[in-house]
């Protein structure tokens, strides 16, 4: 019994110390999460005039459509589009994309009047943004860095809240269902905290899973175990070391057959086409489809058409589909819409969570103080929970570094305060 209670007053100090480093960043992450799942409604409506179109009789081909959102990109200091989604309404603008990820910029051309509806880049746009301020907070790597840490102590946060909440005996698990309202202050936030951390704990663990591999150290160890274990793209998935066949330049495709040939495998989805710059690229054509077992990758000879080589999501290995499920649960899109409204009940609930915690932490700590619980030392903890603290200082690089600081700093406080005690002995 006195063995355990020297353990979750040292959970539980840890604990305090872990919600202090998140909490101002959760509540942020809460609000632009849930922010950013509007992108699709809200981007639909304010590009509207770019990507929506009157149908005509007469249309353009596929590679006159280029040729101008080529040209118009160039006139406008954009870069040159490589990229084209193919549309699946008659009402829609044809898309073209340069650039990757951040550095994205798109041309809209209306395929029946060679018009360009519209230019922009993605860096400009506002929930690209809200993405940078969720993910970086609009700081560039050093932001990512930050956010990594704070993740990282959400993870110990969350599994030392479960600890110090979860029932030690049948009746206590109705303090799982229940928040006391007539009990006072104290008592309202501190179980409106531990019951909502209780519940959302597994989903928040997911929701980390999903974000943590875009990270700087997190991501980079998580790509070097994927690569080392051949447990992610196969080789030449994303076209990379395929080359197309220059001796066969006097049969060279243009857009339009590779539309054909990207109709006929009749993909779910968005299909984009990736289109070759150099005389050995190759033709990608690509679709991300609401199920990850409907993606295919598909390389085409920009010459004689042929294909080289096709790719299903089967030949994906475990860890880059993993990541893909997780990731597409973290944006609210793998289950469809009933995904995009777990996640922003989660987004709300965890902005609740946060709340109740500052507020019953306020409530709790004695002036003048942080209110950390007075904790056994730190040897006497047991093998055990020091052993999780090193696995996860591994897994977790940020919050390893960060336990080491704040252990040092800890023990030259100690130092500090016994050579002054001395001094003030001899003195």
């Amino acid at each position: 019994m006195f063995y355990a209670k020297k353990i979750h007053h040292w959970l539980w100090r840890w604990h305090i110390i872990a919600g202090l480093i998140s909490l101002p960043f959760v509540l942020l992450l809460s609000v632009t999460g849930a922010i950013y799942l509007f992108k699709a409604d809200y981007e639909q409506q304010t590009y509207r005039s770019m990507t929506q179109v009157t149908p005509s009789v007469s249309y353009l081909t596929y590679q006159q459509q280029l040729d101008i959102a080529q040209k118009a990109a160039k006139e406008n200091g954009l870069a040159i589009p490589t990229k084209m989604i193919l549309p699946d309404s008659d009402y829609q603008a044809t898309q073209f994309i340069a650039g990757r990820f951040s550095s994205e910029s798109y041309t809209f051309v209306n395929p029946y009047t060679g018009e360009v509806t519209g230019q922009f880049a993605r860096k400009d746009t506002l929930m690209q943004k809200v993405r940078k301020l969720h993910g970086e907070l609009l700081l560039g790597k050093k932001g990512s860095w930050v956010i990594e840490l704070v993740a990282s102590w959400l993870v110990v946060l969350i599994m030392t809240g479960l600890y110090l909440f979860f029932p030690r005996s049948i009746a206590e698990i109705r303090t799982l269902f229940r928040v006391r309202v007539k009990q006072g202050k104290r008592t309202f936030y501190r179980d409106l905290h531990a019951l909502c951390g209780f519940w959302l704990s597994l989903a928040l663990l997911m929701v980390l899973a999903g974000g943590l591999p875009w990270t700087e150290l997190f991501g980079s160890n998580f790509k070097t175990v994927r690569d080392q274990t051949g447990t992610g793209y196969p080789t030449g998935y994303h076209g990379r070391g395929l080359e197309s066949d220059p001796t066969k330049a006097a049969n060279k495709l243009d857009l339009d057959d590779v539309v054909t040939i990207a109709k006929d495998k009749d993909l779910a989805g968005v299909v984009t086409i990736t289109i070759p710059t150099k005389p050995k690229g190759i033709y990608s054509i690509s679709n991300r489809a609401e199920a990850l077992k409907d993606q295919q990758q598909i390389h085409v000879d920009q010459y004689s058409g042929n294909v080289i080589k096709t790719f299903s999501w089967s030949d994906v290995g475990v860890l880059s589909n993993g990541r893909h499920v997780v990731m597409r649960i973290h944006q609210g899109e793998f289950f469809g819409q009933a995904n995009w409204y777990f996640m922003l009940g989660l987004c709300v609930l965890t902005a609740v969570l946060s709340a109740s915690a500052l507020v019953s932490y306020c409530l709790r700590k004695p002036k003048k103080s942080l209110g950390l619980p007075k904790a056994a030392r730190d040897k006497q903890i047991g093998v055990l929970l020091w052993g999780s603290m090193l696995l996860l200082g591994i897994t977790l690089p940020m919050f390893g570094i960060s336990l080491l600081a704040i252990m040092t700093l800890c023990l030259i406080s100690k130092i500090l305060k016994k050579t002054i005690r001395l001094v003030s002995a001899a003195s």
